[in-house]
């Protein structure tokens, strides 16, 4: 396995994020990209296939020992991942349906998990010029990309004294009735709104929400480097029933329903119903 240090993987994902960031945004300016539906619904673009390519060569070139998984090579079977120490875990473009209507709110993911839990995380944000990006013991930070505005800042989940209004991040598109039937009316909430399930978890790690409700089908990869960054922010993600999510120990690659949570004060398991949910394993 690789002996590369810590900081140096750290700074081939990030490197490797803004290429394929660049290669993105090609198709996206241009408006120049095929779009079809995979047969979970989802939908994948030939810019999505494009920044796939650009993460896979990239880090087979720089990291050739430790292996990766793609939402968009395939599965690999548990059988074959099971012992993996360290891989890569990418989401070449998370948002994809933001990408083709032209919202902007789509970003490039990597993380590094290690002994199943994610180690770094990377999210590049290449129409809002944001990168975030995490990695265990060192923190969070928040990259604003514009030439004459290139700067680097310690992110952290907002404070939170009672009584204050909870912030709930949700989809542009998302249900308000289905989310809200699990939010304890007792508290006041206010919604914001923004695409991508990362860049929504990347918004609570800077304070700018409280929590996410995950309700439906996402992949350990829509999770892997948002995860990281949350956690190093103060916050955390778990699943519907107030437990960790899992990474590499079932064949099926697909989350449970998730919380995205932010400052620990907040008494969650009042705010949350749980809900009890079953999946594949």
């Amino acid at each position: 396995m690789s002996s590369i240090s810590d900081e140096k993987l750290l700074n081939i994902a990030l490197e490797s994020a803004k290429k394929a960031g660049i290669e993105v945004m090609k198709y996206y300016r241009e408006q120049n990209f095929t779009a079809q539906l995979k047969a979970d619904d989802s939908p994948v673009t030939s810019a999505d296939i494009a920044a796939n390519d650009i993460l896979m060569d990239q880090l087979k070139t720089l990291t050739p020992d430790i292996p990766i998984i793609s939402e968009e090579m395939g599965t690999v079977p548990l059988a074959q991942r099971k012992n993996w120490q360290k891989y890569w875990l990418l989401d070449p473009i998370d948002g994809t349906g933001e990408f083709i209507i032209g919202s902007g709110d789509f970003a490039v993911n990597i993380a590094l998990i290690e002994n199943g839990w994610p180690s770094i995380g990377v999210i590049h944000a290449p129409d809002h010029h944001l990168t975030y990006y995490a990695q265990n013991q060192l923190g969070a930070f928040k990259d604003c990309n514009l030439p004459r505005n290139n700067r680097s800042h310690q992110i952290h989940v907002a404070d939170y004294q009672e009584p204050r209004r909870i912030k709930i991040a949700i989809s542009k598109r998302q249900r308000i009735d289905l989310m809200e039937q699990y939010l304890n009316k007792n508290f006041d909430f206010d919604h914001v709104a923004l695409g991508s399930c990362s860049l929504k978890n990347c918004l609570i790690a800077e304070g700018g929400a409280d929590c996410y409700l995950r309700i439906g089908v996402t992949g350990e990869w829509d999770t892997g480097a948002s995860q990281c960054i949350l956690e190093q922010a103060g916050g955390t993600i778990i699943n519907s029933e107030f437990k960790p999510l899992s990474y590499n120990k079932r064949e099926s690659l697909l989350n449970p329903d998730f919380l995205s949570l932010g400052n620990p004060n907040i008494p969650w398991q009042q705010v949350i119903k749980a809900h009890r949910q079953t999946y594949d394993v």
